[in-house]
């Protein structure tokens, strides 16, 4: 099947002619992946402009909240127990100590702060600390997200009491594929956690990591699962994936650096009123690279020096990077909570 935009031109409508779908088929996602690399960036620049200012990107920092010493064993992560990466365990962060770190991130820029912990799922003891956490953040006019492993619905309720905007919880990759990469939690595992936080009223960040060693069908397969639920993720995090020494995926080969553009670009195709956002792998993109996955429709990042355990451009390159684009940071929302589309993570704790 060959999908192939439309000819367009400034007498039509700004708008382009897909509606929000969720019955995307697979052969249809595997159709975008395959179209020439300057009508896919078409397809999506028409979209992102239809829901989006193309001008704008929203920035949010992530601070590790409880580092290493997970349980899980995500083939990526430098915090698992199964891997000896050299990486300093720490304890879950005092309360003042996130709203102190939070203060510095809204005094640079930032309109959200995501809290990420390394747990399979979070005692309750915890999640209490968790959600002082999110009020007091919140309390700073920032969006809060948190990523904390899987929820039961109790939990997703208690964070959505405290005030949590969003919640980030990766598929990763394919049903097919997720196997090769994690054998202590299940897909449905983590489709569970996504309908508690769904139910909650939390919106939803969920995205993936390209490079792996998936394939291309892989990667549409994870965005059509994505873009086929009920509703779509306000917020879809685009990884590419960090190869830290000591686990299993040191050695994978780089992926091209077209492919990493064309999954953003297909995301912002299949879920047009999501934030893309290009998450981690940014620190080892060229300026470049990094301004053609916003033209093929990201609209977010992670801005700061750090993505919980792995390194991110610093926040003077990103200034020089926007003040070259004339990009300009996306405001706050009124109230520091997002009502409408928003997104949330990093692959370096993929929830």
């Amino acid at each position: 099947m060959e999908l192939r935009p439309r000819a367009w031109s400034p007498l039509m409508s700004p708008t382009p002619p897909e509606s929000i779908r969720h019955d995307w088929t697979l052969e249809e996602v595997e159709a975008l992946f395959a179209l020439p690399f300057m009508d896919l960036m078409f397809r999506a620049q028409l979209l992102h402009r239809a829901h989006h200012d193309p001008n704008s990107v929203q920035l949010a920092t992530l601070l590790s909240i409880k580092t290493g010493a997970c349980p899980e064993d995500c083939a990526y992560c430098p915090q698992s127990v199964h891997y000896d990466t050299g990486l300093a365990r720490s304890a879950l962060l005092e309360v003042a100590a996130v709203r102190e770190a939070a203060g510095r991130a809204r005094d640079a820029g930032a309109t959200r702060f995501c809290m990420g912990a390394a747990w399979r799922s979070p005692k309750d003891r915890d999640l209490r600390v968790v959600a002082a956490m999110v009020r007091e953040v919140r309390a700073l006019g920032l969006e809060t997200c948190a990523t904390l492993g899987m929820l039961t619905p109790g939990q997703a309720a208690e964070l959505k009491d405290a005030g949590l905007d969003y919640y980030n919880h990766n598929l990763d990759t394919s049903a097919e594929f997720y196997g090769e990469i994690i054998t202590t939690r299940t897909y449905q595992d983590r489709l569970d956690t996504l309908e508690a936080v769904r139910a909650a009223g939390i919106h939803v960040c969920c995205g993936g990591i390209v490079g792996m060693g998936e394939t291309v069908t892989d990667r549409a397969r994870l965005l059509r699962t994505l873009a086929t639920l009920p509703q779509h993720p306000e917020s879809v995090p685009i990884n590419r994936l960090v190869k830290v020494p000591g686990t299993p995926l040191a050695d994978q080969p780089e992926v091209d650096p077209f492919d990493f553009v064309r999954a953003i670009a297909v995301a912002r195709v299949l879920m047009p009123r999501a934030h893309v956002r290009l998450s981690a792998g940014r620190e080892a993109m060229s300026d470049e690279l990094q301004a053609l996955c916003l033209l093929a429709g990201a609209n977010s990042i992670f801005y700061g020096e750090r993505l919980l355990t792995t390194g991110n451009p610093d926040v003077e390159r990103d200034r020089q990077l926007f003040a070259r684009l004339k990009v300009t940071a996306e405001k706050a929302p009124a109230g520091g909570a997002h009502t409408s589309s928003g997104h949330e993570a990093s692959h370096a704790r993929a929830g």
